[in-house]
């Protein structure tokens, strides 16, 4: 593995620093509907995915698997889907869509205390005893807190000034057509969106770190994109614009309202499929504080499904002794042909090929069929289109 420069170091203790006190992310994102189809999930099949903000753990639910093991070494992102889990069983839909639909509930606080509060961990209930004024203050809801509420929320104020651009990037996710999208976007958004002031903030590290970028990941951009990560999320949204229409894309129409709508939501958000969680779907559902290498150490029990999202973009230069290990521990919990989905900042990431088992084991890509035709093919349907790689790997019977 490359040896950790100077720069390195300070962007890694950076990213520890925010990520150890934060909420990073308080909505997935990566797209669901690209990730069942990939994972072909049965109801024989146990899950484990890495938490992040559970929308897409609840995503996973709906499927009606055996078990979806939630797992995630930030207990902020755990205690977020405690809440929503609490959310489904103890509220009616139109409570919990006030809550993580709409992101703003006045009365907050007190279903908190009265109803929610109850069903939490005490260390979930430490974390929101603090936080209720999320839903409830005055700095514009749930979906503008956390570090990638607050680039959100920086990001909303630049749009007031710039009135103009706010009004013709609203206007993309009414377009009746991919053909009048593509046409507003060129004509429109673009001229006004990619100035000097942007391209530079979304080239500073700070920035990327509280979207939960570490340096190693914006390094693997640079090095496949020319025009550095500005220019690759340009490209992104370009392709976005073109190919798959915003109307539905509630990735991106979340972070610029606010808020979703009943239709542009996650599929947890909406009536029927709230409902059939409730009815005893979310109960599949197992969370975790601690590592995935943690976890599969102490549960004896056979995964047939990983869904371990690009955590190993910054392992694998922070601490590739432990991603080697968490390997090993992946491999051994398997079930026979599990299926394995993970996402890179890099379309060809070389930690496959420089991470080896413990003891000079093999490479990982030596131990896993991959199947990069259905991951190409599925990458052109994914909403969100900011990673670079996305990829499917079986293990072997």
């Amino acid at each position: 593995m490359t040896p950790l420069t100077v720069r390195d170091r300070i962007d890694q203790t950076l990213f520890d620093a925010i990520y150890s006190r934060s909420l990073v992310y308080n909505t997935c994102w990566e797209d669901p509907a690209v990730d069942r189809q990939a994972l072909n999930l049965g109801a024989a099949d146990t899950v484990l995915v890495i938490t992040s903000a559970g929308c897409n753990v609840l995503d996973y639910a709906l499927t009606g698997p055996r078990k979806v093991f939630a797992v995630d070494a930030n207990p902020r992102q755990t205690a977020l889907l405690e809440l929503k889990i609490a959310g489904i069983r103890r509220l009616p839909h139109q409570e919990f869509f006030r809550i993580f639909g709409e992101g703003f509930h006045a009365e907050f606080k007190s279903v908190y205390h009265d109803v929610l509060r109850a069903e939490l961990s005490p260390a979930a209930r430490q974390f929101w005893d603090r936080r209720t004024n999320w839903f409830s203050g005055q700095r514009g809801g749930f979906y503008f807190h956390g570090l990638s509420g607050t680039v959100a929320r920086i990001f909303r104020g630049y749009l007031r000034v710039r009135p103009r651009l706010a009004e013709h990037i609203n206007a993309l996710f009414d377009a009746p057509t991919l053909e009048a999208q593509r046409d507003l976007y060129e004509q429109e958004v673009a001229p006004l969106l990619w100035t000097r002031s942007l391209n530079w903030a979304l080239s500073r590290q700070l920035t990327l770190s509280m979207l939960g970028v570490p340096h190693p990941q914006r390094r693997e951009v640079v090095a496949q994109h020319s025009a550095g990560v500005a220019g690759f999320v340009r490209d992104s949204l370009t392709y976005l614009a073109h190919h798959l229409p915003f109307r539905d894309n509630y990735f991106y129409a979340v972070y610029i309202r606010g808020h979703y709508s009943l239709d542009c939501c996650p599929e947890y958000l909406k009536p029927l499929e709230f409902e059939r969680l409730k009815a005893g779907l979310v109960d599949c559902i197992e969370p975790h504080t601690c590592t995935v290498t943690q976890f599969l150490h102490r549960n004896s029990t056979p995964i047939s499904r990983y869904v371990l999202l690009d955590h190993m973009d910054w392992m694998s230069s922070y601490l590739p002794a432990a991603l080697a290990e968490e390997w090993e521990a992946i491999l051994n919990r398997a079930a026979p042909n599990a299926r394995i989905i993970f996402r890179s900042a890099h379309a060809e990431p070389r930690y496959l090929d420089q991470v080896q088992l413990p003891n000079n084991g093999p490479a990982i890509r030596d131990l896993l069929r991959f199947d990069p035709a259905r991951a190409k093919a599925l990458t052109e349907q994914d909403r969100v289109h900011t990673y670079a790689g996305f990829h499917i790997a079986d293990v072997p019977a």
